[in-house]
């Protein structure tokens, strides 16, 4: 697959997917089109010039690198598996997945194929809200307080979906980035009015652990259109109406609260509207996904984030059903109310005291030390082990079976495959991607920035540490940042990588030289290239590379 130019193929060429169409065919990676209406495939295929192939087809493609799923959401999770499995890069349309179950398989999987998996929340794409989230970081707000969101409509109603599945998504989205953390309880009121099933309006309050509230109102029976997101801090408050010209979308409001003779008068000021860049959200939003194909760098909106959305609309339907009743993320209705969706499923094995705040119910079949803490956002496979005082920070995957050693730091937003192992006193700062059975010595060291100053904030300088499957770091070892260590290569302890490192390289040294090659059993090979322990015979590429010695056949020798 071409991945300095990743071709895409687009499923589902309705309503919204031929906006996606338009988008990734004029930044030039659209490669294919797909959709259960032969007819309407081929309509945009000859509209595009490119070919309209059936879902099976586009998966057996191997020059299509990612595929684009704009297809209904009981959909997402088998189509998005299905192209995971056969190693493509995925972008679902919100919501990631139905149940969490399946969002997590998909999560997991992509974590050990390596693949880009990303979620369709398009309003985090938009200039306006990078905009609000600048301003928020940069103190002009003051301290968060209040943050609530209004997204109404006549129509488009649905029948397969209630509004809040429909329209939330994005706010909930949204409001998740600005907070930086989970709600602790949701509590929802539903209104039914053209169906008894179907939800036509939902009024959602979030309360966050910092103290902060947030609430999301929704509704397709409304006589007007109004998509604003308000946002209230101690020294400011800014507005973000997504429907008002591009010059007004967003207003910062420096209004005071004075106090007189121990009352409070507010004075107001006039709105200062905010210059936006003019772009087209839904085009920054596909070319971040090219882009992560070509540079390995997780999605602003991940597989991570999406779970994450998923836990608040579950919780959302929860307390729906149960009448308003205030709902914990774990599940469980805080006032006993029956809890008939059924959202989440068990909790960590072994967690007490403090630990007990792992994300519940999203880590079954995982162990936790009750010294250790796993933050909320984070998704654990089944049978990964956290031991002593090791903590694991939000937006971190880790896939199944992994030994997280003490005094070990993971993220945020780190990626680990399946059976790894993470000896004691390492940190996995963002930036670092660890595929399948990767090894890290006792306090081998990894970095995300190549000149730190305590008193510089760099984190916008953030680069990139992808390793490969298989790959051994030995103790002490020190990993530059921004270089590759490719599959089943391994690093002398002590060693210092300050480059890119090929597959089955044996490094050593301060600067890391290569002295040789290893195979995958770890053994270091001799000049007849075979594996002494299990007598797998390797050759060297004409490029300098070495691969497993293949037969006249093309097969493994």
């Amino acid at each position: 697959m071409t991945q300095d130019h990743p071709k895409i193929a687009v499923i589902g060429c309705g309503y919204w997917g031929q906006n996606l169409v338009r988008n990734f065919a004029q930044i030039g990676h659209l490669a294919a089109v797909s959709d259960y209406s032969p007819e309407t495939a081929a309509k945009f295929g000859a509209e595009y010039k490119v070919p309209a192939l059936g879902y099976d087809a586009v998966l057996a493609d191997k020059t299509i690198d990612g595929v684009v799923l704009a297809t209904p959401a009981e959909l997402h999770a088998q189509m998005g598996l299905a192209a995971l499995h056969a190693g493509k890069h995925v972008y679902v349309e919100k919501p990631l997945a139905l149940n969490l179950d399946d969002a997590r398989q998909m999560v997991e999987l992509a974590a050990s194929k390596g693949s880009t998996l990303m979620v369709g929340h398009l309003l985090q794409y938009h200039p306006a809200f990078l905009k609000v989230k600048s301003l928020l970081k940069e103190g002009e707000l003051g301290r968060l307080e209040y943050v609530y969101s209004n997204r109404l409509n006549f129509g488009k109603i649905r029948q397969e979906e209630n509004v809040f599945w429909s329209f939330a998504p994005h706010d909930i989205s949204m409001i998740l980035a600005l907070t930086g953390e989970l709600p602790e309880t949701v509590r929802t009121e539903a209104s039914h009015y053209l169906s008894k099933h179907v939800a036509d309006t939902t009024l959602t309050h979030m309360h966050f652990p910092s103290g902060v509230n947030a609430h999301i109102f929704v509704s397709w029976l409304h006589p007007f259109k109004e998509q604003k997101l308000v946002v209230i801090g101690t020294e400011g408050m800014l507005t973000f109406t997504d429907n008002e010209p591009w010059d007004k979308k967003l207003a910062l409001y420096k209004h005071k609260v004075v106090w007189k003779n121990g009352v409070p008068e507010p004075e107001k000021a006039d709105p200062i509207h905010i210059p936006l860049e003019q772009s087209e959200p839904l085009k920054i939003e596909c070319q971040h996904f090219v882009d992560c194909i070509k540079t390995g760098q997780r999605p602003n909106t991940d597989g991570a984030e999406g779970m994450r959305v998923l836990r608040v609309l579950n919780a959302a339907e929860d307390s729906a059903q149960a009448k308003g009743n205030a709902v914990s993320l774990s599940g469980r209705a805080v006032n006993n109310a029956d809890n008939k969706s059924g959202g989440s499923s068990g909790v960590a094995s072994g967690v007490s005291g403090a630990a007990a705040q792992v994300a519940a119910g999203e880590h079954e079949g995982v162990t936790v030390h009750e010294s250790a803490y796993v933050d909320d956002g984070c998704v654990i496979g089944e049978g990964t082990k956290i031991w002593h005082f090791a903590h694991v920070l939000k937006g971190t995957t880790i896939g199944k079976g992994c030994s997280i050693g003490q005094n070990v730091m993971v993220g945020p937003d780190v990626s680990v495959g399946d059976q790894c192992k993470i000896q004691n006193n390492v940190s996995l700062y963002k930036g670092v991607r660890l595929a399948n059975g990767v090894f890290c010595g006792p306090s081998c060291v990894f970095t995300n920035v190549l000149n730190p100053r305590a008193t510089v904030e760099r984190k916008d300088e953030f680069r990139e540490t992808p390793v490969g499957e298989g790959a051994t770091i030995g103790a002490n070892a020190t990993i530059v940042c921004g270089h590759s260590l490719g599959a089943y290569c391994m690093i002398g302890a002590g060693a210092v990588v300050t480059k890119d490192v090929s597959a089955h390289a044996l490094m050593v040294g301060v600067p890391a030289r290569q002295k040789g090659w290893v195979s995958h059993d770890g053994e270091i090979l001799g000049d007849d290239l075979v594996c002494p322990r299990s007598g797998r015979a390797y050759e060297l590429t004409k490029d300098g590379r070495l691969t497993e010695k293949k037969n006249s056949k093309g097969k493994v020798a």
